[in-house]
Parts: structure tokens; C-alpha cells; sequence
């Protein structure tokens, strides 16, 4: 009989008090070894008025352990947009593969403030920035041509110059969320399909500023595989 070999690092004995802080560094390991193309990429899933789930790739540009929340952008007026405009709440998966772990976090969904998203928007490339632009972002599109005149148009009205440190306003229906962390799960891929499994939890309230939730403590449990 083979016997089993713990060769993988797997969670603390005693659970971190904040898993966010734990998933940051993962985040940052990854962006540090590059195994993967984009280390931060992270399933999204929203849930609109029909209750039919959908889930898709984005990235995430940041984890913020304290107070708690994951950042990505996109289009306002997208389906996810829509979804998150009637039931403000998502899940979001992270796995890294060569570094066998994986993020969970669900939760309620906040817009960022719009400095934020300025200053996010201000950081991409002029041709990025007018993407947002020309993409009516879920909508269906005659062709693909119809898509190049778009952004041909944009790129004549916003950069004709076709300079590369053109400064293009963010538009009004692109920037980001906020998705803030109800629970987290952090798994460890273990030998023999013994995962190293954990959950944490917390009570989220409003607060007088819209865009912010007051966080209670985190409870952690470890679970099975």
C-alpha cells in the first residue's frame, strides 16, 4: 500500500485571523514566480433578476485584506454590470494552478469610488482606453467589422494624434467593483486527494458611506476535502 506523503504546504494548524491577508500573498507569489499568464485571473459569478447564474474571467487588480475586499474593472452596462445593478452579490474563484491553491470569496458588491476608477482607467494604454470606449460591452454587433469602425471612430475622436501618452477620459458606464468578503475559502492541494480546506466568515453592515461595509471578526473552520 502506498503510504501518504504531506510534501505539499498546506495551511497553518492554527487558521490565519484574516485569510485575505493569507490570499494577498498568494496573489503576490504568483505575479512573482509568473507560471501563469495572468496570475490574477478570477472567475466572477452574478446572478440577475431571472436567478440565472452566469460566471466569466476577469482580473483582479487588487486584495485588500483590511477592510476586506477584491477590486476588478469593467463595463457598467455589461451583463455582469446589469446582474450586479439587481442583486448587488458574486462569488469569485482564484486557482493557481502550479502553486496548487485556490481563493474563494463571496459577498455583496460595491462600485468603486470613482477616484479609484479614474485613476485605474488613467494607467491603461491609450488603445485599452478606447476599447471602453467603442465596446458596447454584451451587445450583440453585425460583425466584426462594425466593431473596427467603432473603435476606428473613437480613436479619431478621442486620439487622432495617435500619440501614446494621449490622456483618454474614463467613460462614464467603465469602471470597478468592489467585491467585499462575507467568506473566503482558502484550499491547499493535498497528496492522495487529502485538500487542505478552510472557511471563514464575518457579519458585514451598512455603514453611512454606501460604498463601505463595517466588518465583524472573522470565525475560521477547517472543512473537509
Amino acid at each position: 500500500m502506498r503510504m501518504m506523503s504531506w510534501s505539499r504546504e498546506l495551511l497553518p494548524e492554527v487558521l490565519p485571523e484574516n485569510p485575505l491577508t493569507t490570499a494577498a500573498r498568494w496573489l503576490a507569489e504568483g505575479w512573482e514566480r509568473a507560471l501563469q499568464p495572468n496570475p490574477n485571473s478570477m472567475v466572477i459569478a452574478t446572478a440577475g433578476e431571472s436567478g440565472q447564474p452566469s460566471a466569466r474571467v476577469v482580473l483582479c487588480k487588487s486584495i485588500v485584506a483590511d477592510p476586506g475586499y477584491l477590486v476588478f474593472y469593467t463595463n457598467y452596462e455589461s451583463r455582469k454590470g446589469l446582474e450586479l445593478a439587481h442583486n448587488p452579490h458574486a462569488a469569485a474563484v482564484m486557482h493557481w494552478d502550479h502553486l496548487h491553491r485556490q481563493l474563494r470569496v463571496e459577498g455583496p458588491v460595491t462600485r468603486t469610488p470613482a477616484s479609484d476608477s479614474d485613476a485605474y482607467f488613467a494607467s491603461r494604454s491609450p488603445g485599452a482606453a478606447i476599447g471602453a470606449w467603442a465596446s458596447r460591452q454584451s451587445q450583440p454587433v453585425r460583425s466584426r467589422r462594425e466593431l473596427e469602425e467603432a473603435v476606428r471612430a473613437q480613436t479619431a475622436r478621442l486620439n487622432p494624434s495617435g500619440a501614446a501618452d494621449t490622456r483618454i477620459p474614463r467613460p462614464a458606464h467603465w469602471g470597478g467593483y468592489r467585491l467585499w468578503a462575507q467568506a473566503v475559502e482558502l484550499w491547499v492541494e493535498g497528496d492522495l486527494r487529502i485538500h487542505d480546506r478552510a472557511r471563514w466568515t464575518r457579519q458585514l453592515r451598512a455603514s453611512g458611506d454606501p460604498l463601505v461595509f463595517e466588518a465583524g471578526p472573522w470565525t475560521a473552520t477547517r472543512l473537509q476535502p
